[in-house]
């Protein structure tokens, strides 16, 4: 079996079907022996009798409760024959010869564990899909932004367009989590996604532990596909976002030393009180309702507990 994709859902019907559509007719035009395996955290949107019906190719791990996206990517881990893996959201479509790129380019760099593609947004616009490593800076410009001109640089942990739109593969620190392939050897040897985050920097703790063992990990601008992103509603997702700060200071805690987990914890408790004050001032002119004010600040009261 030459490659493994697992794809994790959770209340994605829609997009899932639309994602094993592209998946599956990329696939099949393609040499590669291959399986595609889902598994459903619990949706409650009839996704499992969706893939039942319209993919019985597709091998389906129906999960009765929510484990979180590490948890399931490592259920589908653990049942798959491939030697190379494809973990990819289910808000993807692959494009042209994408998997076929990612899977030779791993085949010929043998010191290279993964790779992730060039994601696009629906428009064709280009969507920043490797970053660097979390740096102080990248936490404080993530509550002080300062300047628009600092969101999509280095300083941010962004690499420069001008990398993608050369064609070429570039060394990253890590991929954006939604597509991403890797090698079975890697898997083997550093071990699979860390459980402890349920959501959220399971992509970047797992691209730190390769790098320490000496792998290369790379962007291949070649291999395009497109990327469904929430777009702004103007809503506040409180669970999300103290789940996010869950796991970013689990992060810190495993790869960075006291220094920097005391000067994170200073950021974000002072970013998260300029939010509140930031949220109660919205609420006076009526931007912010009253039930969903005191949801936020719960929220934010919660990651101040956190920190």
């Amino acid at each position: 079996m030459d490659l493994s994709v697992i794809i994790v859902s959770h209340n994605t019907r829609e997009l899932l079907a639309l994602c094993l559509d592209s998946l599956l007719a990329n696939l099949a035009s393609s040499a590669l022996g291959y399986e595609v395996i889902v598994v459903d955290n619990a949706s409650r949107d009839r996704t499992v009798e969706m893939v039942l019906k319209r993919f019985p190719q597709v091998q389906l791990l129906a999960n009765e409760e929510n484990l979180g996206f590490a948890a399931a990517n490592n259920q589908g881990l653990k049942e798959s024959k491939g030697n190379y893996l494809l973990l990819l959201n289910p808000d993807t479509l692959v494009q042209g010869e994408a998997l076929q790129l990612m899977f030779q380019f791993l085949v010929s760099h043998p010191r290279v564990s993964l790779v992730g593609p060039k994601l696009l947004y629906s428009d064709g616009r280009l969507q920043h899909s490797a970053f660097s490593f979390p740096t102080l800076l990248m936490i404080f410009l993530d509550f002080f932004p300062l300047n628009h001109r600092f969101i999509d640089s280095r300083l941010n942990g962004r690499y420069p367009k001008a990398l993608y739109e050369a064609g070429e593969p570039f060394a990253v620190d890590h991929p954006l989590g939604a597509a991403m392939m890797v090698r079975r050897e890697t898997v083997d040897q550093v071990g699979p996604l860390d459980e402890g985050f349920f959501m959220y920097c399971e992509e970047i703790d797992w691209c730190m532990r390769m790098k320490k063992m000496g792998w290369e990990i790379f962007c291949l601008p070649q291999a395009e596909i497109v990327h469904y992103v929430g777009k702004s509603t103007g809503q506040f997702r409180e669970a999300m976002y103290v789940e996010l700060h869950r796991s970013r200071y689990r992060l810190y805690e495993k790869h960075y030393g006291p220094a920097f987990r005391v000067m994170a914890r200073l950021i974000v408790g002072l970013g998260v009180r300029r939010e509140m004050l930031k949220a109660r001032r919205e609420a006076r002119q009526g931007k912010v309702a009253e039930g969903k004010l005191e949801k936020r600040l719960d929220a934010y009261r919660q990651v101040l507990e956190l920190s």
